[in-house]
């Protein structure tokens, strides 16, 4: 099965359409470290991860990863150890937090874009998650969280993303 972003604003699975929003400036093929560009290309998918505290064990065929307060996801080109990867939350390492004051990350599921042989500063942090007012994403592909729950249901571990 293949998720496809059809556009800027529609997400695609099965007989299913999602409204959607995606980085500010856009898809691109070159996508660079802070450039709020979500990249294009076909791409597997990764484990959900959730926040228990906040949310039920999800009805889906992914693992299901619950997320910490030491979670993060390494954003720095310069780390070239930890870069586009979940860490556990130290000083000296620049990162996304993952369990967040917001409600964004209480379902992500990480699109594995440069994620084999990384490249530094190709981009790091790419997930699908939660959105609740369809603003702009940094390159992040955002749905509302009952249209995430179905979403959730449709895939598994061999679903691609398509996005053009």
């Amino acid at each position: 099965m293949t998720i496809l972003l059809k556009n800027k604003v529609t997400l695609v699975c099965e007989e299913f359409i999602f409204r959607c929003c995606i980085g500010k400036y856009g898809t691109t093929k070159n996508k660079i470290e802070g450039d709020k560009k979500t990249p294009s290309g076909i791409y597997n998918l990764g484990d959900l991860y959730y926040r228990r505290d906040r949310c039920k064990n999800p009805i889906t065929k992914l693992k299901c990863i619950p997320i910490t307060k030491k979670m993060g996801w390494c954003d720095d080109p310069n780390d070239k150890k930890n870069y586009n990867k979940l860490i556990k939350i130290r000083k000296g390492i620049k990162h996304e937090k993952i369990f967040r004051r917001d409600h964004k990350y209480d379902y992500l599921i990480p699109i594995l874009y440069n994620t084999k042989k990384v490249i530094s500063n190709k981009g790091s942090a790419i997930f699908i998650h939660l959105t609740n007012n369809f603003k702009n994403t940094l390159g992040c592909i955002a749905l509302k969280k009952k249209d995430f729950l179905i979403l959730l249901k449709l895939i598994n571990k061999k679903t691609k993303i398509k996005i053009f």
